[in-house]
């Protein structure tokens, strides 16, 4: 409850919800991925650059991280639409008496990837993640390694669970709202499904953004280790089939057994043997008919 509350207020441009959790001086560096945001890398947030470019996160990082926090909230109140980017809802229902709220006009984006793949990438942040899974997992603060997935276990079950509420007789302030993404459909494709989901948000794609997302998509190579959370150029085709190449086929079988329903609502094919997984002419995503 208390994030879908902080969510609202971002929503409502009203960033002193975040008071409770920041400590010293606040600036906008303060909040995470903070230059991923071209609105933050602009006027009224920073002088530096126009809000017509798309900035360069590095030269953003070094010359707008020190504006007050509250330039983020002056920043919010100029634009129409307000995107956040979640990881911590298991439960759509939460999210409700939002989609309620005619003055929000809530729409969801859902996106899920193949467990296989979200299993890989998990596991190279295992420690980054440990306060999360302890979270996810109610430890009472204690951090949990997810060596035997049970957070990945959970994370599956909700993404079915908000998927089939979402499409099977949806309740009717939800029609219209919601549009599942798989990442997978996002990367062999990327400028078709992008023009999608700016259909669903109502806005109108440019071909500067369309331009900058073919490049960011057309990479070399899957990118560095450290590069994890950040946006950078690369080859979001290979990244999207990197795990097999990563993952022992135990791993696998034991991503397949814990996230079966996944598999089977997402359209993600099981291998059998490690000989199919390493055989790279297949290919384990299945169309998938999205409501």
């Amino acid at each position: 409850m208390s994030v879908r509350d902080m969510v609202r207020s971002v929503f409502k441009c009203d960033m002193s919800v975040f008071d409770t959790y920041m400590k010293g001086e606040k600036n906008i560096s303060a909040l995470f991925q903070w230059y991923s945001s071209k609105a933050l890398c602009s006027s009224p947030a920073c002088h530096s650059f126009s809000r017509y470019n798309i900035t360069n996160e590095t030269a953003c990082k070094k010359l707008c991280g020190n504006y007050s926090f509250s330039k983020i909230e002056e920043t919010c109140d100029k634009y129409t639409r307000i995107v956040v980017k979640e990881v911590r809802f298991f439960d759509i229902t939460v999210l409700y008496p939002l989609l309620k709220d005619p003055s929000l006009n809530l729409k969801i984006l859902h996106l899920v990837r193949d467990p296989r793949a979200v299993g890989k990438s998990r596991g190279q942040a295992l420690r980054a993640l440990a306060g999360d899974n302890g979270i996810v997992l109610n430890t009472n603060g204690t951090k949990i390694n997810d060596t035997n997935y049970e957070v990945l276990r959970k994370i599956c079950e909700s993404h079915v669970k908000m998927y089939k509420m979402a499409s099977d007789k949806p309740p009717p302030f939800l029609k219209g709202k919601y549009m599942l993404v798989r990442y997978e459909d996002l990367v062999r494709n990327p400028l078709k499904k992008v023009e999608e989901l700016y259909k669903f948000a109502n806005l109108q794609l440019t071909d500067q953004l369309a331009q900058w997302i073919y490049n960011i998509t057309h990479g070399e190579g899957p990118g560095k280790r450290k590069e994890a959370f950040e946006t950078t150029t690369r080859d979001a085709l290979n990244v999207s089939v990197a795990w097999r190449g990563v993952l022992s086929f135990e791993k696998v079988r034991q991503i397949q057994d814990v996230c079966k329903e996944a598999f089977t609502t997402f359209m993600y094919q099981f291998m059998n043997s490690e000989a199919e997984q390493q055989d790279m002419s297949r290919d384990f995503i299945l169309p998938m008919k999205i409501h």
